[in-house]
């Protein structure tokens, strides 16, 4: 106020603003109702969610991610948590649940701190605490290579099991493990690199999950261009064109006028002996079956049907792509270059229908660098399902050769790094052991989640869990299922280090950012126009007070 007793306005008229610890609360608040929603679904007992949409369709998943990305967020702290899940989905495949719920304990931890440390000492700590777990995770981990059948079946084994598709973990433990070690290669200085997306996943309804396959090559949404060709062609010699089997168009317009008859028949006699000409360049180089990614004209698909060659055309460039990886074929620009050495090879190559759908099916391939996984399931929503169940599976064992570092799961890492934590948090001293001991207690949310969603007493798992990691018995955890605390190796539960590294390391960056606001300015969104397009009334005030309505 100035001394005329007149506002001086600095924020446009219906912004609004919160401070101080009302806008930490309010923050916290919402991250932790964020966490809160997906956390019943942590672990192999864990349950399911069920959403619907604003149209009626139906998701059914416990997978943290598709959760968090189908439900309608509109608090800007809690998107800033929604984010976590995307990045662990990003970097690594799975545990996005995990990270989430690690975020969500991490600021209700320090939300009891707030009033006795400043936000910069529990960031400072927390961020300390961080790079002391990741070590000792790194000490905690042991080794994995291509060589590790076993030990890949039980990483995926592990993604798979307690979600929906658990009863044909088996199986698709199987294709998974199978698909990653087909694509992976190893460079000259011996570093894995797994390219996910030389897996093609194919969905299709109809059949069971039982008839899930992998496929050693490529399935193309295609059919073959024309009736008279063969349905299928064994010891299969691939051509892949990125040119028309066309007439030319000119490039500008153009009009040809004939006014003899005899001129006629001579026109469309040059076209047909063109179009003949171009087919036999095909006959020429051995090819036997041809994936054009342009157009077919209809008389040169009578001639390729006429010397039995397989044509199908229009193929999506990510589809050349992977039957160049598959076949060993290259991609060929401009057909007088095509040459027997540019042919790729494959045992099969056929068309198969499902439902009123056309495939083609380009299998047994030699050593193929990208294979295709065929997904079945009753209906939609159990072959969505599948989908992502089968999309975490292949990523940790791809991230898990990519680093080849592994570690016990079942709540093992959580707990030895709280325990060593502790005791370092002890030797830092100062305000920031507080934080420090926050963030032990903090990363203890996930065995304790673990036992909640089970039905066991969290407080009888903690602390037998505790005395069992005092004892040196580093890689114990807990059996969810009969309610003991064991050796989570001898289990048979293992997961690679990235998921427990980068979820820590996202939880925390989002704990951090999230403490460090003090200030929220909103402005107001504008209101709708009215019909006729008249200014519309000023409405109410809005406000981040309150924590608004997430969903």
């Amino acid at each position: 106020m100035m001394g005329n007793n007149q506002p001086i306005y600095i924020l446009k008229e219906g912004t609004t603003r919160e401070k101080g610890r009302g806008a930490q609360s309010n923050n916290i608040m919402a991250a932790r109702a964020v966490a809160d929603a997906v956390r019943s679904t942590l672990g192999p007992r864990g349950m399911d969610k069920m959403l619907v949409d604003s149209m009626g369709d139906v998701v059914i998943t416990n997978d943290g991610v598709t959760i968090l990305k189908e439900i309608d967020i509109e608090h800007p702290a809690a998107k800033m948590v929604v984010e976590v899940a995307k990045t662990q989905d990003q970097e690594v495949g799975d545990g996005t649940t995990s990270a989430v719920v690690i975020a969500g304990e991490l600021l209700h931890k320090a939300e009891d701190l707030v009033g006795d440390l400043h936000p910069t000492i529990i960031t400072s700590g927390y961020r300390m605490a961080a790079e002391k777990a990741i070590e000792i995770l790194n000490a905690m981990a042991t080794e994995v290579s291509m060589k590790d059948d076993k030990l890949l079946r039980i990483i995926a084994n592990t993604s798979i099991t307690g979600k929906a598709a658990a009863l044909n973990r088996d199986l698709l433990t199987d294709v998974a493990v199978k698909a990653v070690k087909a694509v992976a290669e190893t460079n000259e200085a011996g570093k894995v690199t797994v390219d996910r997306d030389d897996i093609q996943v194919v969905k299709k309804t109809g059949g069971s999950v039982d008839n899930t396959t992998l496929v050693q090559g490529i399935i193309v949404d295609k059919e073959r261009v024309h009736s008279g060709m063969p349905l299928s062609v064994k010891n299969a010699k691939i051509a892949l064109l990125n040119v028309a089997l066309e007439i030319k168009k000119p490039e500008v317009d153009a009009k040809i006028t004939i006014s003899d008859p005899s001129r006629l028949q001579n026109f469309l006699d040059q076209e047909e002996s063109y179009l003949r000409g171009l087919v036999d360049q095909v006959v020429k180089s051995g090819a036997n079956v041809v994936f054009c990614q342009k157009g077919i004209d209809d008389l040169a698909q009578h001639f390729l049907a006429k010397k039995g060659i397989y044509a199908v055309r229009r193929v999506k460039k990510s589809d050349m792509e992977k039957l160049e990886k598959a076949t060993g074929a290259t991609i060929v620009n401009n057909l007088d270059e095509l040459t027997k050495e540019d042919l790729g090879k494959a045992g099969s190559v056929e068309e198969r229908t499902f439902g009123s759908d056309q495939f083609t099916f380009v299998t047994e391939c030699k050593n193929p660098k990208a294979v295709s996984i065929l997904l079945r399931g009753g209906t939609e929503h159990v072959v969505d399902e599948i989908e992502r169940v089968l999309e975490d599976a292949l990523r940790v064992v791809g991230v898990a050769l990519e680093d080849g570092k592994v570690v016990a799961g079942g709540g093992a890492p959580e707990i030895e790094v709280a325990l060593q934590l502790r005791k370092y948090a002890a030797s830092v001293g100062g305000r920031q052991q507080l934080a420090i001991e926050a963030f032990a207690g903090a990363v203890e949310i996930i065995p304790r989640t673990l036992a909640e969603n089970a039905g066991l007493d969290a407080i009888n798992m903690l602390v037998d869990l505790r005395s069992a990691h005092e004892k040196g018995r580093k890689t114990h955890g807990l059996n969810v299922f009969d309610g003991k605390v064991v050796d989570m190796v001898k289990e048979g539960v293992i997961e690679p280090l990235r998921v427990k590294t980068q979820a820590l390391k996202s939880a925390t960056e989002v704990a951090q950012m999230i403490l460090r606001i003090d200030d929220v300015i909103a402005a107001k969104a504008a209101p709708p126009a009215p019909p006729g397009g008249g200014a519309g009334g000023m409405s109410g005030m809005g406000g981040m007070g309150g924590m608004p309505g997430m969903m």
